[in-house]
């Protein structure tokens, strides 16, 4: 018989214990998510209690859901703020809710963590989790960017989205990669590698063994200017959490680097699991044309080609990524919402939307600049 808590710290499970349900889960692994908790980039005073549900199976710890209760909706990535508006307007709270969600990081994957997920297994969950908001007062849970496609309960609506990844079509090399593009997509890579080529810089590719505090140090304070001219704030990650990824998950780490002389003047950290390159923080500390597509795109590509890996996964957004052979893949989030009029009206919201992105991918898929067969 199943039963479960919830918990306010992932301290709470013994590190081997959670580590054996995620599996090769990167970024539901315990050392990301603990090194979260441990810089407090996760924490009540950011808006992300930590909230993970835990599942047993009698005694035995079968599944565990990351969670948190969020006060607001930054850092998601899946946007929900028209349906916090619509909450106010008619004098209700839309927060707390609780999600299931890599905090910060757009990336799909599992959300139940478990050895072997069953229907009863899934009803189970969804069940505790429509339970629990009426309980704690949550306006509802949602699931974000989960690859699990099972039949979500009648009660969770689901929503789609579209991101761009690089899919390695079993490329030699990154000039085996430009001849699968037309002529023009080709000319216009070498153009833009070219131009970042001109500004001088070393690019070098590092691992966590070598990048000393003064790298780290140096990076941060890229990533710090990206967020800076973009959002007018300094970025959800702090110090401390980088110095705890390199301690804890050093064999993931990669950083793609461009000194000018011995200056770390722009950079991009990747992660690398077996089958997928993950581009996630760029900055960079002076403006240098093309230099972004190189170290964020061109960089990656050529690495994942020269380690056999499947995928590129780049982030979120970049209609920019198309054209530089990205093709749009659907992403899945789900959600329940306690009020049953605004479920009604979010439910056709979400109806009109999933039919509007399938339409856009198509139109996508048509800008892809690979050569006709």
């Amino acid at each position: 018989m199943y039963n479960h808590k919830f918990i306010d710290s992932i301290s709470c499970v013994p590190a081997d214990q959670w580590q054996l349900l995620a599996g090769d889960n990167l970024f539901c692994s315990y050392a990301w998510l603990n090194a979260l908790e441990q810089s407090q980039c996760v924490h009540p005073s950011t808006g992300w209690q930590p909230q993970h549900l835990l599942v047993y199976l009698d005694e035995a710890l079968v599944a565990v859901i990351p969670g948190y209760i969020k006060s607001h909706s930054y850092g998601e990535y899946v946007f929900d703020w028209s349906w916090a508006d619509a909450y106010q307007r008619y004098g209700l709270s839309y927060y707390p809710k609780w999600l299931c969600a890599v905090p910060f990081t757009p990336v799909a994957g599992k959300r139940i963590l478990c050895q072997s997920l069953s229907t009863d297994l899934i009803q189970y969950i969804h069940q505790t989790l429509i339970e629990s908001c009426r309980v704690y007062g949550w306006s509802g849970a949602h699931i974000n960017f989960l690859t699990d496609q099972s039949e979500p309960h009648e009660l969770f609506l689901q929503r789609q989205d579209v991101q761009f990844h690089w899919l390695n079509n079993d490329y030699v090399d990154f000039s085996h990669y430009l001849n699968s593009l037309t002529s023009r997509r080709r000319k216009s890579i070498r153009k833009e590698r070219q131009q970042a080529k001109n500004h001088g810089l070393s690019i070098r590719w590092l691992s966590a063994s070598q990048i000393d505090d003064e790298v780290l140090t140096s990076f941060y304070r890229c990533y710090q200017a990206t967020y800076i001219k973009r959002s007018g704030h300094q970025g959800y990650l702090n110090l401390s959490f980088f110095k705890l990824l390199l301690q804890h998950l050093p064999q993931a780490v990669r950083l793609c680097a461009a000194f000018e002389q011995h200056k770390l003047v722009a950079a991009s950290l990747y992660l690398i699991d077996a089958n997928t390159l993950y581009g996630r923080y760029w900055g960079s500390l002076e403006e240098f044309q093309t230099l972004h597509f190189e170290l964020c795109y061109y960089q990656g590509i050529e690495f994942a080609i020269s380690h056999t890996l499947a995928k590129f996964d780049a982030g979120a957004q970049g209609e920019h990524k198309l054209i530089r052979g990205f093709s749009p893949v659907n992403t899945y989030s789900r959600h329940y919402l306690v009020h049953p009029t605004f479920r009604d009206a979010i439910e056709d919201f979400i109806q009109r939307e999933n039919h509007h992105i399938q339409q856009y991918k198509q139109r996508c898929i048509t800008l892809l600049p690979f050569k006709q067969e």
